[in-house]
């Protein structure tokens, strides 16, 4: 199991991902924009968002750091822009440790599939820390 860090961007993580992998000198990094997400009929993506990043990973210096672009709507606040990533091979272990999490906080998604995951979901814990939790089956290269 591994503890990530998540950081959040408003429109520029592709700049931010580019900056970061010639900074510390990793390989060119994958970006998965939200329009090359599978569609979604029951929730349409609007034009603004289908050239933001939804996903891009480095791995600097032996610890992954992930990048998104904020959804169009969502709140962005300098700062507050970082969130953990619990990643395992364990679904049971996802489950307690989001159950555990959730306990006087608040829900963001519930645990479920999501065309990366067979079990994805977030929280903010009762301290105000954003963690995501994530299923890692090994498939997804990203």
């Amino acid at each position: 199991m591994a503890v990530d860090v998540y950081l959040n961007f408003n429109g520029n993580t592709r700049e931010a991902v580019e900056f970061y992998a010639q900074v510390f000198g990793t390989d060119k990094p994958q970006i998965m924009t939200f329009g090359e997400t599978p569609p979604d009929p029951k929730f349409p993506l609007p034009e603004e968002a289908k050239n933001l990043v939804m996903h891009a990973r480095l791995n600097i210096r032996g610890s992954n750091v992930m990048f998104s672009d904020v959804f169009p709507g969502m709140p962005f606040v300098a700062g507050n822009n970082i969130s953990l990533s619990i990643s395992s091979k364990n679904i049971d272990e996802i489950k307690a440790l989001f159950n555990k999490l959730k306990e006087g906080g608040t829900v963001g998604m519930d645990l479920q599939e999501t065309f990366w995951s067979k079990c994805y979901g977030s929280s903010k814990d009762k301290l105000g820390i954003e963690w995501q939790f994530n299923y890692d089956s090994g498939e997804m290269g990203m």
